[in-house]
């Protein structure tokens, strides 16, 4: 990792600490609040751990993307949790190629990018 990478991750980090500091639930119920303050804290604790040996560049690339589309979809809708995304079951492929593991296939690949890593610790 270059240090100029390195310096970019962690501003990252200490973006999702302060943003988890300064959180204001939707609701503005003191409960949930602190619920979603440590949501926030624990989800970037855990991802930045998950990724802190990832040396290819093209992946911590994919991984900053993330990291600022989650922040970016959080504030802008003021929900800290990945917004799920909802297909019709059978309802990428063409009629042709409806087999199941071709539709496992293209839901992997229509995935967004803010939800790639949420399946792999959840």
């Amino acid at each position: 990792m270059t240090p100029a990478t390195r310096q970019e991750v962690l501003g990252l980090y200490r973006k999702v600490l302060q943003i988890a500091k300064n959180w204001q639930s939707a609701s503005g119920q003191i409960e949930e609040t602190m619920r979603e303050k440590d949501y926030i804290r624990s989800e970037a604790r855990t991802l930045f751990r998950k990724n802190k040996n990832v040396t290819d560049p093209k992946l911590i690339k994919q991984c900053i993307e993330e990291c600022e589309a989650r922040i970016e979809i959080g504030l802008h809708y003021n929900i800290p949790y990945p917004r799920p995304i909802h297909l019709p079951p059978m309802g990428l492929a063409h009629k042709q190629g409806r087999t199941l593991r071709h539709q496992e296939k293209l839901r992997k690949i229509s995935k967004p990018i803010y939800l790639k890593s949420h399946d792999e610790v959840s």
